[in-house]
């Protein structure tokens, strides 16, 4: 039998997801586990696999449109089946899907190319009612959640809108199209309307700042990190660690080798070994009980335009120091791109934070949920220290450790990050 697919929740508490691409068209026959599409959530793009075997009757949205979970975005026929049955569906639960909605043009970088298809000969064509709106009827008005939302943080009114969904219900598809035309108006207290939310962003002189709506990537990035923040028990560790002979090893290297290492390559190494080195700090924390890992997969903070990325190395303690540089190389530039996969964000116990490039000397990093562990690293630079009661100059490293009280306790922080500085005071150590 025909069989109408909804837009899956594909990550936990999303309510809409940008449907990057679609891995099929109409009349294509697909099996069980097939990729039907690629899905962008926050932070990462999901492979969308089929559920069941069928031939793609209908496709109902388009490349690099924002579906509300739960939509209706394609039409499934069973082999052999009947065209007229897939019609039917459509005209019966899935009509609210016909007109497909132009997607904001920021949220992918897949240009926009849009699905054609028949309109079921039983669908009534609705006239569009006028935009004039009272009050009262304005309150009566079906408008889903998200479009609510939204609205209400672009400053467009409810009662501009012209629903085209169910008995009129105001859909997503209608906000963006009020937004893309800069129809909308911007209820403001001082009486000034502006004609569009990107205007009232550059208009706004009165409060001296500029409205930047927040993107899906920042609020994720909020929510995870005062969620961290309030709810696990921070700790923090402080050392120096002097490394001279890793910039020595690493010029040597670089000059010998045609894959430059970079210093943060060395530290990323440094952390795996002394996971290795103190097995009972690669945990993390679990209601029910501890995860301790046996293999170090750490996770390399990647800054980029959008905000910050996470992706893991795994098997750090097993990779060369060029695999490992390869390695992250790669996946930064992927972080970059918007080509990072759900799992290249899945899984470790421990997290490296390097903003020593930017010339920072010391900071504390906040943990990524649930990693027990952080590392941050700051900038290497000449200071006077004391060897042998005498003053000399070396270059030194500040580190700070942030751990989870909850899995990590003080001295096994403190035998974790001793480990961790003489692995980085003696880097050939970790060559052998």
């Amino acid at each position: 039998m025909a069989t109408l697919i909804r837009m899956p929740e594909v990550a936990a508490g999303a309510t809409e997801i940008v449907l990057s691409k679609w891995q099929v068209g109409v009349g294509s026959s697909v099996k069980m586990g097939d990729i039907l599409a690629e899905m962008e959530t926050e932070k990462a793009i999901v492979d969308y696999a089929a559920e069941i075997d069928g031939v793609v009757h209908k496709i109902l949205v388009a490349d690099g449109s924002s579906v509300e979970v739960g939509s209706p975005i394609m039409i499934l026929l069973s082999p052999g089946e009947d065209a007229s049955a897939g019609d039917a569906l459509l005209g019966g639960a899935a009509a609210t899907a016909a007109p497909v909605a132009a997607p904001i043009a920021a949220t992918s970088g897949v240009p926009a190319s849009p699905v054609v298809f028949e309109a079921p000969v039983a669908a009534p064509t609705v006239a569009a009612p006028t935009p004039v709106v009272s009050q009262q009827d304005d309150l009566r008005k079906l408008v889903s959640p998200i479009v609510r939302k939204i609205a209400r943080e672009r400053g467009v009114e409810i009662s501009q809108l012209v629903g085209t969904g169910p008995q009129g219900r105001v859909v997503r598809r209608d906000l963006e199209k009020v937004l893309a035309s800069g129809a909308a108006t911007v209820a403001d207290t001082t009486g000034v309307s502006y004609s569009s939310s990107s205007e009232l962003a550059k208009q706004d002189y009165s409060s001296g700042y500029v409205t930047v709506p927040h993107t899906s990537m920042r609020r994720a990035i909020a929510r995870r990190l005062t969620e961290s923040k309030t709810t696990v028990p921070h700790f923090y560790l402080t050392a120096d660690c002097k490394v001279d002979a890793l910039l020595e090893l690493r010029k040597s290297i670089n000059e010998t080798s045609s894959i430059k290492i970079s210093v943060n390559d060395i530290v990323v190494k440094a952390v795996g070994s002394a996971l290795m080195d103190v097995p009972e700090s690669n945990v993390v924390w679990n209601a029910e009980a501890m995860h301790n890992y046996e293999s170090a997969d750490i996770s390399i903070a990647v800054t980029t335009e959008g905000g910050l990325f996470t992706p893991v190395i795994r098997g750090v303690e097993k990779r060369s120091l060029s695999n490992l540089s390869l390695e992250i190389a790669e996946l930064a530039s992927r972080a970059r791109a918007g080509k990072l996969r759900q799992e290249d964000l899945e899984g470790g116990s421990f997290a490296v934070s390097n903003l020593g490039m930017f010339g920072t000397q010391e900071f504390s990093a906040i943990l990524n949920p649930p990693q027990s562990g952080i590392l941050a690293v700051g900038a290497a630079s000449p200071r006077a220290i004391v060897e042998d009661g005498q003053v000399v100059v070396a270059n030194i490293m500040t580190v700070t450790l942030s751990a989870d009280h909850r899995a990590v306790d003080g001295a096994l922080a403190a035998q974790w990050l001793s480990a961790f500085v003489k692995r980085i005071e003696n880097p050939l150590s970790m060559l052998i």
